[in-house]
């Protein structure tokens, strides 16, 4: 009789050890991934058990959980992993507006009609995604830089990003995640979806046209440029302390 491990302390994750895979390895994850996918798009959150993605992948229960040592390490990989699939067919079809923002209001909601057509499998990628707890933070860090990425790309920075706009592109991710729950749950329709992602995209037009200092980073390529950038976005969710200057007043001099 197997013992299926109850945490993350239980053993190694191979995905998250950051060594590289081998060959064979990384073939065993896409079959993963993909059945875990299939999974979900089926049944949603709850059709996602460790055990039948074993079975559906054909590996061992104790190799599952080498690789992902949770229900929800598995379902945010795969969120990444739906991510990574967009943002390679972004690149080979890339938005056809002009100004930036519209260009990324245009990528954010194919994103959004990609989930669409998988409203289960959406359902249970942003739930683990709320369920996620430190333990997982890696993982989920890794799916925000990826979408950080893909709305840079979309703006088509030829420089680093200021802080201005790297906040921007905070606000609008906050926004795109808060209006897929919304839409999710039936509390809000597809129009109004469009209509939230175009009026937040108009951050980017009132940051652009604010100059300041660039962010820290290596000016090259846009793919390069957004990479660099997305890293510093991750890193710039910690809070930020605000400096404060104090003022004195001028002392007074005695007369003698």
């Amino acid at each position: 009789m197997t013992t299926e491990p109850k945490s993350a302390t239980t053993s190694v994750a191979i995905a998250s050890s950051g060594l590289p895979l081998t060959e064979r390895q990384e073939a065993r994850r896409r079959r993963i991934l993909h059945a875990t996918a299939q999974l979900a798009g089926r049944g949603g959150f709850d059709a996602v058990q460790m055990r039948e993605v074993a079975e559906s992948s054909s590996v061992a229960l104790g190799t599952l959980y080498r690789y992902f040592p949770s229900k929800i390490h598995l379902l945010v990989a795969t969120m990444q992993d739906q991510l990574q699939h967009l943002h390679e067919t972004l690149r080979k079809r890339p938005p056809t507006e002009e100004e930036p923002a519209a260009r990324v209001a245009q990528t954010l909601m194919r994103a959004f009609r990609a989930m669409q057509r998988e409203p289960h499998l959406a359902d249970a990628m942003v739930r683990a995604l709320t369920f996620a707890d430190r333990s997982v933070s890696a993982e989920v860090d890794a799916a925000s830089r990826l979408t950080t990425t893909i709305i840079l790309d979309a703006m088509g920075l030829t420089v680093p990003p200021t802080p201005a706009q790297l906040s921007a592109v905070r606000v609008i991710e906050h926004t795109w995640h808060s209006a897929l729950i919304t839409w999710l749950s039936g509390r809000a329709s597809i129009a109004q979806v469009k209509i939230d992602i175009e009026t937040v995209c108009r951050l980017i037009d009132l940051t652009s046209a604010t100059p300041g200092p660039t962010a820290p980073g290596t000016p090259g390529t846009p793919g390069a440029t957004a990479g660099a950038a997305a890293g510093a976005t991750a890193g710039g969710r910690a809070k930020s302390g605000r400096t404060t200057t104090s003022r004195t007043k001028p002392g007074r001099t005695k007369r003698r």
